[in-house]
């Protein structure tokens, strides 16, 4: 992806979260001048990778694949120098984007949609790393019930829903209803090593620097001196 791109990713998911009245934490506005300043006392945020990430998932074509979001809080069960055992995300996915289909080893999670368009997310079963037929077990706003393979649960805002580990999922927005911002409150985050991917896609980004970054990646960060 070229930086410029990323830049203007970022600052259009700025005003969409402000829009819809949700504040970030202090960390997400700091310039890669103010990073070169922070000592060992916000080494949470480098080890943890807190921050921006956006991800064309190695494809090329963000405004079809791909996502934008800030972690906001995350333990570290490789580190015992962390004690949290959750974690928070703000996502965005525009309209007319899709997030590829893929599931989680370990974690399970909440996704909320916390304001804009109509979230759809399909869900199948794994077997084998395969779309199992099965009927897939929603939870959803205190409802559980089985669904047909390949369900696109649709949440409106304010809907969430509970997604197990080895649930295979993905994220769509109904057409004509707009960008959608998404809450994730989930176990401790770790998209090293906790990610299986329907397709042989990538998750984070080649950059292109053809213009000075705005923000800094979470995965970016100078380390302290």
């Amino acid at each position: 992806m070229k930086r410029s791109e990323i830049n203007e990713i970022i600052r259009y998911m700025e005003k969409l979260a402000k829009d819809n009245g949700f504040h970030l934490p202090p960390f997400c506005n700091w310039t890669p001048e103010e990073w070169k300043t922070k000592g060992h006392e916000y080494d949470e945020i480098r080890d943890n990778m807190l921050g921006w990430d956006i991800t064309d998932y190695g494809l090329g074509d963000w405004g079809k694949v791909g996502f934008a979001l800030v972690t906001i809080r995350n333990g570290n069960q490789n580190n015992p120098k962390y004690k949290k055992v959750y974690a928070e995300k703000l996502l965005m996915l525009k309209e007319g984007q899709h997030s590829p289909m893929h599931f989680h080893w370990i974690k399970s999670e909440d996704i909320i949609n916390r304001g804009g368009g109509t979230l759809i997310i399909h869900m199948y079963n794994d077997k084998d790393g395969e779309l199992d037929g099965s009927d897939v077990l929603i939870n959803a706003d205190g409802r559980s019930y089985s669904a047909t393979a390949g369900t696109g649960v649709e949440l409106k805002p304010g809907e969430s829903i509970t997604i197990w580990p080895h649930q295979y999922h993905d994220f769509d927005v109904m057409p004509g209803t707009g960008d959608v911002l998404i809450g994730e409150v989930s176990m401790c985050n770790d998209d090293n090593t906790d990610n299986r991917f329907y397709e042989n896609v990538g998750r984070f980004p080649d950059i292109e620097e053809d213009e000075a970054p705005y923000r800094l990646l979470c995965f970016e960060y100078p380390a302290a001196e």
